[in-house]
């Protein structure tokens, strides 16, 4: 994955046709060390579902001990929403920090990658920036905030909840499509390519499941509306 550029050669059943008929050398070695460094990543997190998890669920217990039912009474407007909002980083942040490790490392073989259509090093470039910024999103003071905003009458909802919620607005980890990665895939990243697409989904479905009732049980536990 990490090893000097080269020339790769794809055999095909008509004979050798060299590599950069579907690349460059640099456009497959890091599509190579992409795909490697994405399984690694995906592999990684599988493993620390449960990590993740109990940091989650020791978050919401702390609230509810910190906190409990603070917010009830609250209206449900657009102003209440920073503070749902900032809910949810406070539950990415324990979650996200489980996988800080895995996420360095990733960044750490991503950001020496290059491709000549510059799209894909952008994409690369901002999966990885995207993913050190949720592993690094520090645990908003999410009863302190609610006490503020309740003592205006719900009026005036602090900054800091305003300034985090428009900056985690901004972070959108995305993969590398497969797609654009097709015609730069040596032979044996195809199935290591697969493999991840099905942990990804599997991830995926994790987080639109428990993702949801994780972040409807914090609410309640704090007495905030969605």
């Amino acid at each position: 994955m990490r090893g000097p550029v080269a020339i790769i050669l794809t055999v095909l059943a008509f004979g050798v046709v060299p590599a950069t008929s579907f690349g460059t050398p640099q456009d497959i070695a890091s599509t190579h060390a992409y795909i490697r460094a994405n399984y690694e990543l995906t592999r990684a997190t599988q493993e620390k579902v449960k990590v993740a998890q109990a940091s989650i669920e020791a978050t919401i217990h702390k609230l509810g001990q910190e906190c409990p039912k603070l917010g009830v009474g609250s209206p449900q407007n657009e102003e209440a929403q920073h503070l749902s909002y900032e809910v949810v980083v406070a539950l990415w942040s324990a979650s996200f920090s489980t996988d800080a490790g895995p996420i360095r490392r990733f960044a750490s073989v991503v950001r020496h990658l290059h491709w000549s259509n510059p799209k894909l090093t952008h994409m690369a470039q901002r999966y990885a920036t995207d993913l050190q910024e949720l592993s690094s999103l520090q645990m908003p003071n999410v009863c302190g905030d609610v006490t503020t905003w309740k003592e205006s009458d719900y009026k005036t909802v602090p900054a800091a909840s305003i300034k985090l919620d428009r900056r985690v607005e901004a972070i959108e980890p995305k993969t590398i499509p497969s797609s654009l990665l097709a015609q730069y895939e040596r032979p044996a990243d195809r199935s290591i390519l697969a493999t991840t697409t099905r942990i990804e989904s599997r991830l995926q479905r994790i987080e639109t499941a428990e993702g949801f009732n994780d972040w409807d049980q914090a609410l309640e536990t704090v007495g905030l509306n969605q």
